[in-house]
């Protein structure tokens, strides 16, 4: 079945999650249990058979997931928010200032390779505040669907894919942010903060992968659109079409 342009970039979203975020976070839990297994060994004196490395390897494939997590997210929100966009000024009605979308941007992704870079915590606050924070505002951009009936928090929202996203969005940032203080912190509660935070993340990981699929099915090719919309989605139950004649 040829595929319409519309059709791909609809795509684009779901093929990067499962080509590239996936991937990353087997490889993450992997060398995050790797490290555990390492240092409660050493801490009982034992011969390890895991390399030193695994610690730093574990580092950097969470700094990659994080990237992709955040590039991911973005990338899902795009496509909804500029075609609201432009469906708005086809109409002559738009309200949203693409400038100020296009900063929200700039912010979102300067601040985190700035967050990448900080060493001092002030800083690394400050910019993953400041990318959080830019991603939440182009998340409730118009035409980005929350399964929420337009309200925060409203309707279903406990099992949507958006909620679910922008929360291990922010997980994943935060967990950029603290790196440097887990290896200061001798009393290991930053340690177990972020042990705590990432088994959540993985879960909301495994929502997504959930609410995602489901999403995929109930969004309906270009060339079906007129039709699909037409159903009762309270009642289930979609027009007849007419009889052949």
């Amino acid at each position: 079945m040829d595929l319409a342009l519309p059709d791909i970039l609809k795509l684009i979203h779901p093929i990067m999650a499962v080509t590239i975020v996936f991937p990353l976070i087997g490889i993450a839990v992997y060398m995050a249990t790797q490290t555990r297994q390492r240092r409660l060994q050493v801490a009982h004196q034992d011969k390890s058979k895991i390399p030193p490395s695994v610690g730093t390897e574990h580092v950097r494939v969470g700094r990659w997931l994080a990237i992709a997590v955040v590039g991911v997210e973005l990338l899902g929100i795009t496509r909804p928010m500029f075609n609201k966009i432009i469906q708005d000024q086809a109409r002559g009605n738009s309200s949203t200032s693409v400038i100020l979308i296009l900063l929200m941007y700039v912010v979102a992704i300067g601040s985190l390779v700035c967050l990448l870079r900080a060493r001092p915590k002030v800083w690394r606050a400050t910019f993953a505040t400041l990318s959080g924070a830019a991603i939440i505002v182009l998340s409730l951009q118009p035409g980005i669907f929350r399964r929420d009936n337009g309200q925060l928090f409203q309707g279903e929202w406990y099992v949507s894919h958006w909620y679910l996203g922008v929360t291990v969005t922010m997980l994943m940032i935060f967990s950029i942010a603290i790196v440097p203080d887990i290896y200061q912190d001798r009393t290991n509660r930053w340690r177990l903060i972020h042990i705590v935070l990432n088994c959540v993340a993985v879960l909301l990981f495994i929502g997504q992968g959930m609410t995602g699929t489901r999403d995929l099915l109930e969004i309906p090719l270009s060339w079906q659109e007129s039709h699909v919309y037409q159903c009762d989605f309270v009642n289930k139950k979609c027009p007849e079409p007419p009889a052949p004649k």
